[in-house]
């Protein structure tokens, strides 16, 4: 099985000499060891690394978060502080960066290796998750359908060509909006607005449609594409 290569930021020599061992020691690859907000950045850059394990306090103007929130917004690469500082302003500055853990000096090398394996295992399961959206998401867009999904509440959050074309609203104008503000029914005897397909499902099934979706963990999204491609049928 291939090591997980891991980046580590420290700005204590001894500190960082001891963290290095220990990984090695736990079968980790340790594909450098740098003491700046700076290096950390330009190291993770230019290598091909798994994590970055990253002290807040480091050398130079950047310090671990600052340095941390630039490798989340560049890279898919998790990230688990290992610091000292635990107080609450500097906690909540580092949910900024959405950290895949956080360990407290002194540390267990059980704790660190839990803490990386939780990490990798999260990074894996996120990218598979996205890898999915993205397979259906195309999928959606290049049927002859028209598609439009919405949250638990009635909210757009997706919308395919082919229903762009059919309301005359962009993906982009439409997201975020209620669906019967941009998908309208019409009754074809009346010329009245009729319910929309979220609406109907509510109404026919006594309940609010979060419940729906919660009770039978069916995706509420899936329910409004079938109901919506019925009414433009």
């Amino acid at each position: 099985m291939e090591r997980a290569k891991i980046l580590i930021a420290e700005d204590q020599s001894i500190v960082a000499l001891d963290i290095k061992s220990r990984l090695i020691k736990l079968r980790y690859e340790v594909v450098g060891v740098v003491s700046s907000g700076e290096a950390a950045i330009e190291k993770a850059l230019e290598t091909q690394r798994d994590l970055v394990l990253m002290d807040i306090v480091l050398k130079g103007e950047m310090d671990g978060i600052g340095a941390a929130e630039e490798i989340h917004n560049s890279l898919d690469t998790p990230l688990v502080f290992l610091t000292a500082h635990y107080d609450a302003m500097t906690l909540e500055r580092a949910k900024v960066t959405e950290p895949f853990g956080y360990i407290i000096k002194p540390f267990e090398e059980r704790e660190l290796q839990s803490n990386i394996e939780m990490a990798l295992c999260k990074n894996r399961m996120q990218r598979r998750l996205k890898e999915s959206e993205r397979w259906f998401a195309t999928t959606l867009r290049s049927i002859g359908d028209a598609v439009i999904a919405t949250d638990a509440l009635g909210s757009i959050r997706f919308m395919n060509p082919m229903a762009e074309r059919l309301t005359g609203w962009s993906a982009t104008e439409a997201l975020s909006k209620e669906l019967g503000d941009v998908f309208r029914v019409v009754d074809e005897k009346t010329g009245l607005l009729g319910e929309t397909p979220v609406g109907k499902l509510a109404r026919e099934w006594g309940m609010p449609l979060a419940e729906i979706s919660r009770q039978f963990s069916v995706s509420t999204s899936a329910i409004s594409q079938i109901l919506g491609r019925k009414q433009i049928g």
